[in-house]
């Protein structure tokens, strides 16, 4: 989301009556990639660009095929063959032993379904999107998306079976928390559409206002995620400690549960240092669908905090076990408060991502998420 914020702020500080531009998007991959689908890039016409499809080997290219794009107003795919193989069309050989497609559409500001001011409209929401894409097939649908977001639909597809069936695969997406390449026969051609998911940005939010809770901030800021830090102390959440935050506030832990607006794209830290006010938080936290509770402090602390709970009749179910973090973050020996934002930092992100931290040299599969059946055919191309 980070990513899409800056496009758009790029796309604003374009003039359209002097320039042109165009939107590179990894619309699949097959076999290994620096970037996965969903990446974006925008392109103008003096040889600027923001964001990137690759680790910088690709945009060259890409930046000339755009141009071409915005001359024509015809959006393009092009496949990038990167394994390593003196005979690939284009002579990329990178050795990243994966094939990438990239689509090229034309922007303009003119067009209600310029991609940009569409994915503009998704940086507000607090709730996943799912959106189709056409990449290959016939040329005049090439680009054309359906979105769907707080259950409503919008898009630029005059089929209505096309229309149907894409739409049932978009709920299926947002089931499934799957994006994936799929293929649709529309009047006996082969149309090829990325269904993608867009995440809102995570919600950070620091039950605490206490210095070591200002690196836990700015590293959260700086990943693009939306940040609020509470406490029952006004001198702890002075502006001047968290300048990037989105929201300061003096909440009474009594009212936790009635401020804040916790959802299941929101994170808690609870860092207080204060054993009685993170034990109350807990308990207001406990109801919530927030997938991550991670509180600050030795195991011993938390297990007072659990007997103080059972006491007043509070017992942690199977799916709290999993939620709450005690000790937090991950164990990479951190014991400075940079270091101990950053163990809290990579904890949540492996929870949001359902990952587990660990050595990617010890992971037998691919490092991203990947189409399987996309892999597949990469495999085969391999043999």
């Amino acid at each position: 989301m980070k990513e899409l914020q800056a496009i758009c702020d790029a796309y604003h500080k374009v003039d359209f009556s002097k320039q042109k531009a165009a939107l590179a998007t990894v619309v699949r991959v097959r076999g290994s990639s620096y970037r996965s689908p969903g990446a974006r890039m925008l392109i103008t016409d003096d040889g600027k660009w923001t964001g990137s499809i690759s680790g910088g080997c690709l945009e060259g290219d890409a930046l000339r095929k755009a141009r071409q794009v915005m001359t024509d107003k015809q959006a393009i795919t092009v496949t990038y063959d990167t394994r390593e193989d003196d005979n690939n069309i284009f002579k990329i050989n990178l050795g990243c032993n994966g094939v990438i497609d990239v689509l090229l559409e034309p922007v303009d500001p003119a067009d209600k379904y310029n991609p940009v001011s569409l994915y503009e409209g998704l940086l507000g929401l607090d709730e996943t999107a799912a959106l189709a894409t056409v990449f290959s097939g016939h040329p005049d649908l090439l680009g054309r998306k359906m979105l769907l977001k707080n259950t409503s639909m919008v898009q630029n597809i005059n089929h209505p079976d096309f229309i149907n069936r894409l739409g049932n695969d978009l709920l299926e997406s947002l089931e499934t928390s799957r994006s994936r390449a799929e293929s649709y026969e529309v009047d006996g051609e082969v149309m090829e559409v990325f269904i993608e998911l867009i995440q809102p940005p995570i919600h950070l939010m620091i039950f605490g206002g206490g210095f070591d809770a200002r690196p836990l901030s700015l590293m959260a800021k700086k990943l693009g995620w939306s940040v609020t830090v509470t406490d029952e102390c006004v001198a702890h959440i002075a502006p001047v400690f968290f300048p990037q935050a989105d929201q300061l506030s003096l909440c009474h832990r009594e009212f936790v549960d009635r401020e804040f607006a916790i959802s299941a794209n929101t994170a808690c830290v609870l860092m207080s240092h204060n054993f009685e006010y993170d034990r109350d938080v807990l308990k207001k936290l406990l109801p919530t669908n927030t997938p991550y509770i991670g509180i600050l402090g030795p195991r011993k602390r938390f297990d007072k905090m659990r007997q103080d709970l059972a006491e007043q009749n509070i017992q942690l179910s199977e799916k709290d076990w999993d939620r709450i973090h005690a000790p937090i973050g991950i164990d990479i020996g951190a014991e400075t408060p940079d270091e101990i934002a950053i163990a809290i930092i990579a904890e949540i992100m492996g929870k949001f991502t359902h990952r587990e931290a660990g050595y990617l040299k010890f992971r037998s599969g691919p490092i991203h998420r990947r189409d399987t059946s996309s892999d597949q055919v990469v495999k085969e191309a391999l043999m």
